[in-house]
């Protein structure tokens, strides 16, 4: 079973490389920034191990790991010193016992960006009364399903993914894709795949400018756009984990993923004019089910220094969770230790409620 899976896996591989090799666009990066504390505080690498609400995001098929017939997720993140905001909210739900859903939102948004475009009257003077502010948003929603399938171990999942994004009322897309997952299990090892935006994910954007808005556009050098079409391509993420139990009450689970792209040559750690692949790994210690600590290496980089010698990065993550009861979850992580990488320090916490029905209350 274990060589059938790995042979659809790199056959798979094979076509969406073949496929998409020869387009470059790509848009839609606010749904690839990862969601929830453990995942984050693991550098990303959730494809084989996720295993509650936020499974809707990393791979929907994890939906039927869930252990509570409903459960909640809410998640606040700020980057660049506040100045835009990470909002996500979703819950999971049980159909039965061989299938569950979910519900995920997700908000990026830049806010009280100036609108300078009236502050200069036609006679050149400057008029504060006219300043105005707006506000550049993304949307993201998901919508999951998961079923176990016959096959012992396997489960597969899907998301329709809505995506809507809004700059001010200058411009406005709205876009729609898919998502697949797998996960299997054979004996202690865990396997997942995943192909984001399977059918590559299209946002049509339109635009509003009024006459005088036009003209300062155009004074400024600046086209002015009257419809566009963005394309996110596929994305494939493979990974394998494995639980380890010591003791009766201490856990270890190690965790490897890569994200394997055709969208040209990307700064990662193995790159070539056909597919890009970045490795990401993740470690979570536990004990007795109530406290976790969790590590994770990822965003692995060329770059070049002061001296314009070629150096390599890398981001590494860490993070905390506490099960407060049978229904309460804090998770929290920190990104980017010792500052090892071009990304920015970020704090991210999240919160997970369990809803079991009356009956098992």
């Amino acid at each position: 079973m274990i060589k059938r899976f790995l042979f659809i896996v790199t056959l798979i591989a094979f076509v969406f490389a073949h496929l998409f090799s020869q387009t470059a666009k790509y848009s839609n990066e606010f749904m690839a920034l990862g969601l929830g504390a453990r995942g984050l505080g693991m550098s990303g690498t959730m494809t084989a191990i996720t295993d509650d609400v936020h499974a809707g995001y990393w791979n929907p098929a994890g939906l039927l790991n869930v252990d509570a017939h409903r459960q909640l997720g809410i998640m606040h993140a700020e980057y660049f010193a506040g100045i835009a905001k990470y909002d996500y909210a979703a819950m999971a739900a049980k159909i039965d016992a061989s299938s569950s859903a979910g519900l995920s939102v997700i908000r990026f948004a830049i806010d009280d960006i100036p609108n300078t475009t009236e502050l200069i009257d036609n006679d050149g003077n400057i008029n504060y009364d006219k300043l105005k502010s707006f506000s550049a948003v993304d949307f993201g929603v998901l919508l999951s399903y998961a079923r176990l399938m016959p096959v012992e171990g396997l489960s597969i999942g899907a998301n329709a993914k809505i995506i809507k994004r809004k700059a001010g009322d200058f411009a406005k897309a709205w876009g729609f894709g898919f998502d697949f997952g797998g996960q299997y299990k054979y004996n202690e090892w865990l396997f997942g795949a995943v192909l984001k935006d399977a059918t590559s994910t299209f946002n049509a954007w339109s635009y509003t400018f009024d006459d005088k808005t036009r003209d300062i556009l155009a004074m400024t050098g600046n086209d002015v756009p009257t419809s566009s079409t963005e394309i996110t391509l596929p994305k494939l993420i493979l990974g394998v984990g494995r639980h380890f139990t010591f003791m009766d009450k201490f856990t270890v689970t190690p965790a490897f993923d890569f994200d394997l792209t055709t969208d040209k040559k990307r700064n990662v750690l193995v790159k070539s004019g056909l597919f890009s692949i970045d490795p990401h790994l993740g470690l979570e210690l536990g004990y007795n089910k109530i406290v976790f600590l969790r590590a994770g290496i990822g965003n692995v980089q060329k770059e070049t220094d002061e001296t314009g010698k070629k150096v390599t990065t890398f981001q590494m993550n860490m993070g905390l969770g506490v099960n407060i009861s049978n229904k309460f979850s804090i998770d929290y992580a920190l990104t980017d230790i010792g500052n090892n990488s071009i990304a920015l320090y970020s704090n991210i916490f999240s919160l997970r409620i369990n809803i079991n029905r009356k009956e098992e209350n």
